[in-house]
């Protein structure tokens, strides 16, 4: 890796964006606020969305598709929710273009102008509540349980690339029941699947939690998240599901006629996670060499490299790292043998070290001879000699305790980034200091919640489920509390 970017500790942001370019994730567009996710980048995505759909389908939902135009006046009919989304909307009111009269320039022909205006989707409870009305007429047409792969659109001031995009890709899944019990059991469900992906794939313990009413999505009786810690101490809310009650059936008019007879409103979940987990993937594990990937998620899991000094040694290595590859790849683990005749082993190294590949092997003239392989993790920078009796078995081994360690590591970081706060002095010492979560008592008001904010830009990332009761006094304005919450400053 050039060491031509800021290390983590000289400047975190820096390093993260020059990192997810150099590293061949995704780049800016010319398109204001967007980005392009280039193919290194969205073979991560494609897996993380593989993962989390055969997830979903496990659970009993299905996909579906709905548009990405949605009618202005369908915001106006559930309050909380265009007040949530009104400063992000993108508007399209004409339908047309037409050049100039001086032929210059291509200009909107005033002449086709939309009778309605229509919001480039920010998300999409409106148009999907507003189809099941045709859907549902009874208790039998109940539960739905849909999701929808989609991009959606958010006009972000302020970008950085995977975090926060004017447009963005994502899942949202839009469930719709007969009892507030059916629905709040789903909304916990679909939490659990994304803390186990986040866990067992990505690599990054999460805490479980309920938002506050202050951070609650809009429109949603509540919002349970899950919130993970970066490298730099900030907190990243990684996926949230949201518990909506008959908000939405009740703005659009969606009713069932229940087992016993009665016309009542659907009850309605929606939850969702988007590419901001490839920008936690990257600010959870990478170091100053690039990215480090856990290998369930990484598109190359392990990449061999010859090395030789004459084309007879080429042909030699080449034709035994063939047969390591053949058996390695038999265990459905990807595989690349780099035999570019361009490149030095040494900016191959490198090169792959910055791509984050768990394993690369180098295989030399001795190596053959004595029927070994050198190997090199990319999570501890361990090098050793292996012999190649049972390779797949022990690659396929390693690359089982790679995932664990990388795990381990960031689980260690964020229990060592943990810290409780009795009273003010310590909670901005922590803050300002080592940064991370801090657990703090809180006398439960959004008064006090916003006054914290405004004095520390630290907010309360989420109520712990299965919280600990105990009694204390806020470290604000010492009111009673019955149980800490956890704070962070946070992307």
């Amino acid at each position: 890796m050039a060491k031509d970017f800021p290390t983590r500790e000289q400047n975190y942001s820096e390093w993260y964006n020059q990192l997810v370019v150099k590293a061949g994730l995704a780049e800016t567009s010319s398109v204001r606020g967007c980005m392009v996710i280039k193919p290194y980048g969205y073979a991560i995505w494609e897996k993380m969305q593989q993962q989390l759909d055969s997830m979903f389908k496990a659970t009993g939902h299905t996909n579906a598709y709905f548009p990405l135009f949605i009618p202005k006046s369908f915001f106006s009919k559930e309050a909380n929710h265009v007040e949530g989304f009104a400063k992000e909307c993108a508007v399209v009111t004409h339908y047309r273009l037409k050049q100039s009269d001086d032929g210059k320039s291509v200009i909107v022909d005033p002449e086709a102008k939309l009778e309605e205006e229509l919001i480039v989707r920010p998300t999409s409870e409106t148009i999907i509540w507003n189809t099941y009305r045709n859907w549902i007429q009874s208790y039998r047409d109940l539960p739905i349980l849909i999701n929808q792969w989609a991009n959606v659109v958010r006009w972000e001031m302020r970008t950085r690339l995977f975090l926060r995009t004017a447009e963005f890709l994502w899942q949202e899944g839009h469930t719709a029941h007969a009892t507030p019990e059916e629905a709040i059991e789903e909304t916990r469900k679909m939490l659990d699947v994304y803390a186990e992906f986040a866990e067992q794939w990505l690599a990054i313990p999460v805490i479980k939690g309920v938002k506050t009413a202050n951070e609650r999505f809009a429109g949603a009786l509540d919002t349970y998240c899950i919130e993970a810690l970066m490298q730099d101490g900030k907190a990243l809310q990684a996926g949230t599901s949201h518990f909506l009650g008959q908000n939405f059936a009740k703005a659009f008019d969606v009713k069932f006629t229940t087992k016993q007879g009665v016309q009542d409103f659907v009850w309605a979940t929606s939850w969702g996670v988007s590419t901001r987990l490839m920008g936690a993937l990257v600010m959870a594990h990478s170091d100053d060499d690039g990215l480090v990937l856990p290998p369930k998620l990484a598109p190359i899991q392990v990449v061999i490299v010859p090395i030789y000094k004459n084309d007879e040694q080429f042909k030699l290595v080449s034709e035994y790292a063939l047969k390591i590859k053949n058996a390695i790849a038999s265990r459905g683990i990807s595989v690349v043998f780099d035999d570019d005749e361009q490149a030095k082993p040494g900016w191959k190294f490198a090169e792959y070290e910055m791509k984050g590949v768990p394993l690369r092997l180098a295989i030399g003239p001795r190596d053959v001879e004595n029927s070994t392989i050198e190997l090199a993790r990319r999570d501890t920078k361990e090098k050793f000699i292996v012999h190649t009796t049972d390779i797949e078995l022990k690659i396929e081994n390693l690359l089982s305790q790679i995932q664990e360690n990388i795990f381990k590591k960031a689980m260690d970081f964020r229990d060592n980034h943990t810290r409780a706060a009795n009273n003010m002095e310590e909670f901005v010492q922590i803050l300002d200091t080592t940064g991370g979560f801090v657990s703090a008592h809180w006398d439960g008001t959004p008064e006090t919640e916003e006054k914290i904010k405004e004095l520390t830009k630290a907010t309360i990332r989420c109520i712990p489920l299965n919280n600990k009761q105990e009694s204390g006094k806020c470290v604000l304005t010492g009111n009673p509390s019955t149980q800490r919450v956890l704070f962070a400053r946070a992307y």
